[in-house]
């Protein structure tokens, strides 16, 4: 795994890496409520060489009766995906999206969960347009590779089980990315139900980033982390969210910042309200 000073790039180190060809770039732009935008955007201009990864196509598999909106993707399917886009374990995936990363850490949290380094261009495509650098259009070939088959990392998750298992015992710490507003339950406009996971905190995603969209510096991460989790270990940490995507923000920042071994709830909310018996909390109660 990369040390957490190599978890982001620049876009001049982004550029030397495409030109030498020790990286591979992967455009994540995605609207959720007009899901063929990003891909649209895509098309009309991106970082040359770039390919696209589709978030309900590539990076997600189908939605089930029991799943979240955004369930983990099939191994074998996530590996044809890499295929195809031409990347091998000689270059570095780098993700990027529209200023705030919130779907490129998908990305790079998949690359981790299958046991592979990956990065995230610091500030996305607006970062790479500031410091004058052009864009492509259309569809960028590649050479389809083969390489050994990727194994999943079970232990960077947490199931809906286990959390309800321990959250009476306040033995996890869930921390919540999503908008206040939502993780107080005074609004929801996709779940089925509003509210939180009891004994949440909330850390929206943008508190992540500077005014730029950039990410913080990792010792201002560091401690604004640890004040939200006072005193508690960094390994009690389940990051969580509406679908389990923009829950990798916060885990992404705490690896930034050296605060490791958090973990993910891949289903989320949109997984947790699926069963009627599971509780919810409403309130703000960091």
């Amino acid at each position: 795994m990369l040390r957490p000073a190599d978890l982001l790039l620049s876009p001049d180190r982004l550029a030397k890496g495409l030109q030498s060809g020790r990286c591979i770039a992967v455009d994540c732009r995605f609207d959720l409520g007009d899901p063929e935008r990003g891909g649209m955007s895509y098309l009309s201009g991106h970082i040359p060489s770039a390919h696209y990864a589709h978030l309900d196509r590539d990076l997600s598999s189908p939605i089930t009766a029991l799943s979240g909106r955004h369930p983990l993707p099939d191994r074998t399917a996530f590996e044809a995906f890499l295929r195809r886009i031409g990347w091998n374990r000689d270059k570095l995936l780098v993700a990027y999206d529209d200023r705030n990363s919130a779907m490129a850490v998908r990305l790079w949290w998949l690359m981790r969960y299958f046991g592979q380094a990956a990065a995230i261009l610091n500030g996305g495509i607006e970062a790479w347009l500031r410091s004058g650098f052009p864009l492509q259009a259309g569809e960028v070939p590649a050479e389809v590779t083969e390489f050994p088959e990727l194994t999943e990392q079970p232990g960077l998750t947490a199931s809906a089980p286990e959390i309800l298992d321990q959250i009476e015992q306040s033995i996890l710490t869930i921390i919540d990315a999503r908008a206040p507003e939502r993780f107080s339950g005074e609004v929801e406009p996709i779940d089925s139900k509003a509210g939180h996971i009891p004994g949440a905190l909330n850390r929206p995603l943008g508190k992540n980033l500077d005014s730029s969209g950039q990410f913080k510096q990792p010792d201002q991460l560091r401690t604004e982390f640890e004040e939200l989790l006072q005193e508690r270990l960094s390994s009690t940490v389940v990051h969580s969210c509406g679908s389990g995507v923009t829950a990798c923000h916060n885990h992404f920042a705490m690896e930034l910042a050296g605060l490791t071994n958090s973990r993910v709830y891949p289903g989320s909310w949109s997984e947790w309200v699926r069963d009627e018996n599971r509780p919810v909390a409403t309130g703000i109660h960091n």
